[in-house]
């Protein structure tokens, strides 16, 4: 897949040929880079996916460097361009399913998203901030008004959470062993699809987007 790309590139700025280090400049100033966060991965044995299969995955999608990070399928990889992200989800949730034989709703989001989603957290000033009690559920279509109005008025203290775009900010500051709030939750209350990932992956998996 890398030589194909250095072909296609060879071509648009009209060169016979690149070094990689050349090659390496050219991805980095045309490439996007996006995190894509699946559902239900390696959970007690449910839907089983080793790492670098799904990194293979990505690659066989024509996808620029796929990276994988711990087993519950976060995959941070790159694009040429722009993509329309309701199509990259169907596309990956589609080889998954022909590669696989599972049904694995596919959460994506780009870096310039996920930048904004770090320094949005409504409850990163809280007192004793702690990231191992903050997670983000990451929605596969942004919710409706009315879908949001089903969790107006639920309140389960001393938990918070908050729903802005494609995303529901949770916060427990008790943990997340007997919290109401979790995906299963709003899946159930608000009829949406989404995984939860918590601040301490999160994080991570950003600094290794930005080393890219």
């Amino acid at each position: 897949m890398r030589k194909a790309f250095k072909i296609y590139l060879c071509k648009q700025i009209g060169l016979t040929y690149v070094t990689d280090s050349i090659f390496k400049t050219l991805v980095n100033s045309e490439m996007v880079t996006y995190i894509s966060f699946l559902r239900g991965v390696n959970m007690t044995g449910h839907n089983s996916i080793r790492m670098t299969d799904l990194a293979s995955l990505f690659s066989n999608l024509g996808y620029i460097s796929p990276e994988t990070y711990i087993q519950s399928g976060n995959v941070i990889f790159g694009c040429d361009h722009d993509n329309d992200q309701s199509q990259t989800a169907s596309r990956v949730e589609q080889a998954i399913y022909e590669n696989f034989g599972y049904t694995v709703p596919a959460m994506i989001r780009s870096v310039a998203e996920m930048k904004n989603i770090m320094t949005e957290n409504p409850y990163l000033g809280e007192p004793g901030f702690d990231p191992a009690k903050i997670a983000v559920i990451f929605l596969h279509e942004k919710p409706s008004a009315n879908q949001i109005d089903k969790v107006a008025g639920v309140d389960y203290p001393p938990d918070k959470f908050s729903v802005m775009g494609k995303e529901i900010y949770t916060f427990c500051p008790n943990g997340f062993g007997r919290t109401k709030i979790y995906t299963n939750f709003f899946e159930n209350r608000m009829k949406v699809t989404g995984t939860a990932r918590n601040w301490k992956t999160i994080t991570t998996i950003m600094q290794l987007s930005e080393k890219r």
